[in-house]
Protein backbone atom coordinates (compact mmCIF):
# COMPACT_ATOMS: atom_id res chain seq x y z
CA UNK A 1 0.00 0.00 0.00
CA UNK A 2 1.53 3.58 -0.87
CA UNK A 3 0.66 6.83 0.14
CA UNK A 4 0.93 10.41 -1.48
CA UNK A 5 1.41 13.37 1.05
CA UNK A 6 0.06 16.85 0.16
CA UNK A 7 0.28 20.24 2.13
CA UNK A 8 -2.84 22.68 1.40
CA UNK A 9 -1.25 25.72 0.30
CA UNK A 10 -2.27 28.40 -2.57
CA UNK A 11 -6.11 28.76 -1.50
CA UNK A 12 -7.48 32.50 -1.46
CA UNK A 13 -10.65 30.31 0.46
CA UNK A 14 -11.62 27.50 1.17
CA UNK A 15 -12.04 24.82 -1.38
CA UNK A 16 -13.27 21.02 -0.90
CA UNK A 17 -11.23 18.26 -1.01
CA UNK A 18 -12.87 16.89 -4.76
CA UNK A 19 -12.06 20.90 -6.49
CA UNK A 20 -8.21 20.20 -4.65
CA UNK A 21 -6.99 16.94 -5.63
CA UNK A 22 -8.32 17.71 -9.20
CA UNK A 23 -6.20 21.01 -8.71
CA UNK A 24 -3.19 19.62 -8.18
CA UNK A 25 -3.23 16.98 -10.87
CA UNK A 26 -5.36 13.83 -9.61
CA UNK A 27 -7.81 12.46 -12.34
CA UNK A 28 -11.53 12.21 -11.83
CA UNK A 29 -10.92 8.11 -12.43
CA UNK A 30 -8.65 7.87 -9.33
CA UNK A 31 -10.27 10.27 -7.05
CA UNK A 32 -13.29 8.11 -7.46
CA UNK A 33 -10.84 4.86 -6.30
CA UNK A 34 -9.59 6.44 -2.88
CA UNK A 35 -12.84 8.47 -2.41
CA UNK A 36 -14.35 5.86 0.21
CA UNK A 37 -11.56 5.17 3.19
CA UNK A 38 -8.45 6.39 0.98
CA UNK A 39 -8.51 10.26 2.02
CA UNK A 40 -7.03 11.38 5.60
CA UNK A 41 -7.02 14.37 6.43
CA UNK A 42 -4.71 15.42 9.55
CA UNK A 43 -4.74 11.39 10.28
CA UNK A 44 -8.63 11.69 9.91
CA UNK A 45 -10.56 9.83 7.45
CA UNK A 46 -12.79 12.40 5.49
CA UNK A 47 -14.75 12.45 2.43
CA UNK A 48 -14.15 14.58 -0.91
CA UNK A 49 -16.31 16.94 0.72
CA UNK A 50 -14.62 18.25 3.44
CA UNK A 51 -12.92 21.32 3.09
CA UNK A 52 -9.37 22.79 2.83
CA UNK A 53 -7.63 25.48 4.49
CA UNK A 54 -4.35 26.44 4.12
CA UNK A 55 -2.00 24.32 6.02
CA UNK A 56 -3.93 21.26 6.30
CA UNK A 57 -2.38 18.01 5.36
CA UNK A 58 -4.29 15.55 3.11
CA UNK A 59 -3.10 11.92 3.03
CA UNK A 60 -3.99 9.85 -0.08
CA UNK A 61 -4.00 5.92 0.25
CA UNK A 62 -3.13 4.59 -3.66
CA UNK A 63 -5.12 1.53 -4.48
CA UNK A 64 -3.16 -1.74 -4.78
CA UNK A 65 -3.12 -3.17 -7.87
CA UNK A 66 -0.75 -5.51 -10.50
CA UNK A 67 0.15 -5.36 -13.97
CA UNK A 68 -1.31 -8.48 -15.53
CA UNK A 69 -0.10 -11.00 -18.10
CA UNK A 70 3.44 -9.22 -16.92
CA UNK A 71 4.86 -12.25 -14.77
CA UNK A 72 8.21 -10.80 -12.83
CA UNK A 73 11.52 -12.67 -13.80
CA UNK A 74 14.72 -12.63 -12.27
CA UNK A 75 16.60 -10.68 -15.31
CA UNK A 76 19.44 -7.94 -14.27
CA UNK A 77 18.48 -4.25 -14.28
CA UNK A 78 20.59 -1.39 -14.83
CA UNK A 79 19.10 0.51 -12.39
CA UNK A 80 20.06 4.77 -13.35
CA UNK A 81 18.01 6.78 -10.73
CA UNK A 82 15.30 5.71 -8.27
CA UNK A 83 13.30 7.67 -5.32
CA UNK A 84 9.98 7.23 -3.62
CA UNK A 85 8.15 7.97 -6.78
CA UNK A 86 10.41 7.48 -9.84
CA UNK A 87 12.63 4.39 -11.40
CA UNK A 88 14.96 5.01 -14.10
CA UNK A 89 16.26 1.82 -16.05
CA UNK A 90 18.57 1.32 -18.84
CA UNK A 91 16.87 -0.87 -21.48
CA UNK A 92 19.66 -2.82 -23.91
CA UNK A 93 19.13 -3.52 -27.23
CA UNK A 94 17.18 -6.43 -28.52
CA UNK A 95 14.89 -5.86 -25.49
CA UNK A 96 11.41 -4.79 -26.01
CA UNK A 97 9.76 -2.27 -23.39
CA UNK A 98 6.63 -4.69 -22.82
CA UNK A 99 5.25 -7.53 -23.58
CA UNK A 100 3.42 -7.45 -27.23
CA UNK A 101 1.32 -10.21 -29.28
CA UNK A 102 3.44 -12.62 -30.99
CA UNK A 103 6.09 -11.71 -29.16
CA UNK A 104 7.36 -14.45 -26.13
CA UNK A 105 11.51 -12.33 -25.59
CA UNK A 106 11.83 -11.26 -22.04
CA UNK A 107 10.78 -7.74 -21.73
CA UNK A 108 12.16 -4.61 -19.99
CA UNK A 109 8.69 -4.81 -17.55
CA UNK A 110 8.73 -8.27 -17.02
CA UNK A 111 12.56 -7.54 -15.30
CA UNK A 112 11.27 -4.24 -13.33
CA UNK A 113 7.83 -6.68 -12.06
CA UNK A 114 11.27 -8.97 -10.57
CA UNK A 115 12.41 -6.29 -9.38
CA UNK A 116 9.39 -5.28 -7.21
CA UNK A 117 8.42 -8.98 -6.54
CA UNK A 118 5.38 -9.09 -9.11
CA UNK A 119 3.57 -6.33 -6.68
CA UNK A 120 3.83 -4.16 -9.25
CA UNK A 121 2.10 -1.68 -12.16
CA UNK A 122 4.53 -1.20 -15.21
CA UNK A 123 3.69 1.87 -15.79
CA UNK A 124 6.45 3.34 -18.56
CA UNK A 125 6.37 7.01 -19.32
CA UNK A 126 8.52 6.77 -22.46
CA UNK A 127 8.97 3.56 -24.81
CA UNK A 128 11.95 2.35 -26.72
CA UNK A 129 11.69 0.14 -30.13
CA UNK A 130 13.25 -3.08 -29.22
CA UNK A 131 16.33 -2.55 -30.86
CA UNK A 132 16.25 1.39 -28.96
CA UNK A 133 18.63 0.94 -25.92
CA UNK A 134 19.03 3.57 -23.39
CA UNK A 135 16.88 5.56 -20.32
CA UNK A 136 13.13 4.07 -19.51
CA UNK A 137 11.51 6.47 -17.23
CA UNK A 138 9.10 4.53 -15.29
CA UNK A 139 6.46 5.60 -12.19
CA UNK A 140 5.73 4.03 -9.35
CA UNK A 141 1.80 5.04 -8.35
CA UNK A 142 -0.95 6.22 -11.03
CA UNK A 143 -0.73 10.10 -10.06
CA UNK A 144 2.93 10.14 -10.42
CA UNK A 145 2.67 8.36 -13.06
CA UNK A 146 -0.48 11.09 -14.59
CA UNK A 147 1.84 13.92 -13.82
CA UNK A 148 4.77 12.94 -15.26
CA UNK A 149 2.51 12.20 -18.73
CA UNK A 150 1.44 15.63 -18.61
CA UNK A 151 4.23 17.02 -18.08
CA UNK A 152 5.81 15.18 -21.10
CA UNK A 153 2.58 16.82 -23.46
CA UNK A 154 3.28 20.14 -22.08
CA UNK A 155 6.62 19.73 -23.49
CA UNK A 156 8.86 19.35 -20.43
CA UNK A 157 10.86 16.49 -21.26
CA UNK A 158 13.75 16.66 -23.42
CA UNK A 159 15.31 14.04 -24.65
CA UNK A 160 18.58 13.16 -26.10
CA UNK A 161 20.23 10.26 -28.29
CA UNK A 162 23.61 9.21 -30.30
CA UNK A 163 23.04 7.10 -33.59
CA UNK A 164 25.12 6.23 -36.50
CA UNK A 165 23.66 7.08 -39.48
CA UNK A 166 24.83 6.26 -43.14
CA UNK A 167 26.82 9.11 -45.46
CA UNK A 168 27.94 12.50 -43.99
CA UNK A 169 25.29 15.10 -43.43
CA UNK A 170 26.42 18.35 -45.58
CA UNK A 171 25.27 20.22 -42.42
CA UNK A 172 27.01 19.25 -38.89
CA UNK A 173 23.75 21.30 -37.28
CA UNK A 174 20.50 21.07 -38.48
CA UNK A 175 16.29 21.39 -37.71
CA UNK A 176 14.18 18.72 -39.34
CA UNK A 177 11.24 20.13 -39.41
CA UNK A 178 8.37 17.72 -41.04
CA UNK A 179 5.09 16.01 -40.06
CA UNK A 180 5.08 12.24 -39.53
CA UNK A 181 1.75 9.74 -40.11
CA UNK A 182 1.60 5.57 -40.49
CA UNK A 183 2.19 4.82 -44.05
CA UNK A 184 -0.96 2.94 -44.05
CA UNK A 185 -3.76 1.85 -41.76
CA UNK A 186 -2.46 -0.39 -39.07
CA UNK A 187 1.45 -0.51 -40.54
CA UNK A 188 3.95 -0.15 -38.63
CA UNK A 189 6.10 2.49 -40.87
CA UNK A 190 5.98 5.70 -40.77
CA UNK A 191 6.56 8.56 -43.14
CA UNK A 192 6.63 11.92 -43.70
CA UNK A 193 3.11 13.64 -44.76
CA UNK A 194 1.67 17.11 -44.93
CA UNK A 195 -1.59 15.67 -43.08
CA UNK A 196 0.75 13.97 -40.22
CA UNK A 197 1.49 14.96 -37.39
CA UNK A 198 4.09 18.01 -36.65
CA UNK A 199 7.69 16.31 -35.65
CA UNK A 200 10.68 18.31 -34.80
CA UNK A 201 14.30 16.52 -35.00
CA UNK A 202 17.64 18.58 -34.31
CA UNK A 203 20.67 16.84 -35.11
CA UNK A 204 24.69 17.17 -34.60
CA UNK A 205 27.18 15.48 -36.56
CA UNK A 206 29.66 14.41 -33.73
CA UNK A 207 32.23 12.66 -36.20
CA UNK A 208 32.40 10.60 -39.19
CA UNK A 209 34.65 8.12 -41.42
CA UNK A 210 32.89 9.12 -44.26
CA UNK A 211 31.04 6.00 -44.91
CA UNK A 212 28.82 6.47 -41.50
CA UNK A 213 28.55 9.52 -39.24
CA UNK A 214 27.60 9.55 -35.75
CA UNK A 215 25.23 12.10 -34.79
CA UNK A 216 23.54 13.60 -31.66
CA UNK A 217 19.78 13.79 -31.51
CA UNK A 218 17.46 16.31 -29.45
CA UNK A 219 13.98 15.43 -29.85
CA UNK A 220 11.77 18.16 -29.45
CA UNK A 221 8.35 16.39 -30.20
CA UNK A 222 7.62 12.32 -29.56
CA UNK A 223 6.76 10.85 -32.40
CA UNK A 224 7.10 6.91 -32.80
CA UNK A 225 9.94 6.30 -35.30
CA UNK A 226 10.91 9.92 -35.28
CA UNK A 227 14.60 9.89 -35.84
CA UNK A 228 14.35 7.44 -37.66
CA UNK A 229 12.10 9.01 -40.05
CA UNK A 230 13.61 12.41 -40.21
CA UNK A 231 17.27 10.93 -40.86
CA UNK A 232 15.93 8.90 -43.30
CA UNK A 233 13.72 11.51 -44.96
CA UNK A 234 16.83 14.21 -45.33
CA UNK A 235 19.27 11.42 -47.20
CA UNK A 236 21.02 9.95 -43.98
CA UNK A 237 19.31 6.67 -42.62
CA UNK A 238 20.06 4.96 -39.52
CA UNK A 239 23.11 2.22 -40.36
CA UNK A 240 21.41 -1.18 -40.59
CA UNK A 241 17.97 0.52 -40.58
CA UNK A 242 15.73 -2.34 -41.82
CA UNK A 243 12.48 -0.67 -42.12
CA UNK A 244 13.77 3.25 -43.14
CA UNK A 245 16.75 1.96 -44.76
CA UNK A 246 19.26 -1.49 -45.43
CA UNK A 247 19.14 -4.13 -43.22
CA UNK A 248 22.58 -5.27 -41.38
CA UNK A 249 23.33 -8.28 -39.35
CA UNK A 250 23.85 -6.19 -36.54
CA UNK A 251 20.97 -3.44 -37.09
CA UNK A 252 21.02 -0.62 -36.60
CA UNK A 253 22.67 1.69 -33.62
CA UNK A 254 20.21 4.30 -31.25
CA UNK A 255 20.43 4.95 -27.68
CA UNK A 256 18.87 7.42 -25.76
CA UNK A 257 21.49 9.00 -23.42
CA UNK A 258 20.18 11.78 -21.16
CA UNK A 259 16.66 12.69 -20.26
CA UNK A 260 15.77 15.66 -18.01
CA UNK A 261 12.72 16.98 -16.83
CA UNK A 262 10.94 18.35 -13.67
CA UNK A 263 10.69 16.26 -10.91
CA UNK A 264 6.69 15.90 -10.67
CA UNK A 265 6.57 17.05 -6.65
CA UNK A 266 9.98 19.03 -5.68
CA UNK A 267 10.11 20.94 -9.31
CA UNK A 268 13.78 20.54 -9.16
CA UNK A 269 15.20 19.44 -12.93
CA UNK A 270 16.22 15.55 -12.72
CA UNK A 271 19.22 15.01 -15.70
CA UNK A 272 19.30 11.53 -15.76
CA UNK A 273 22.54 9.76 -17.74
CA UNK A 274 23.05 6.48 -19.51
Amino acid sequence: MRSLNIAVKNLNAPMCVRDYLRRVGLSVTLIKRVKYGGILLEGKPVTVREMLENGMNLEIILPDSVSENIPPMDIPLTVLYEDEYILAVDKPKGMPTHPSKGNNLPTLANAVMGKFGGNFVFRAINRLDRDTSGIVIIAKDPFTAQKLSDSMKCGNFKKKYVCTVVGTPEKKHGMIDAPIRRAAEGEMKRIVAPDGKSALTEYTVLSSDGETSICEILLHSGRTHQIRVHMAHIGYPLYGDFLYGDRSDDGYFLRCTEISFPHPYTNELLKIHS
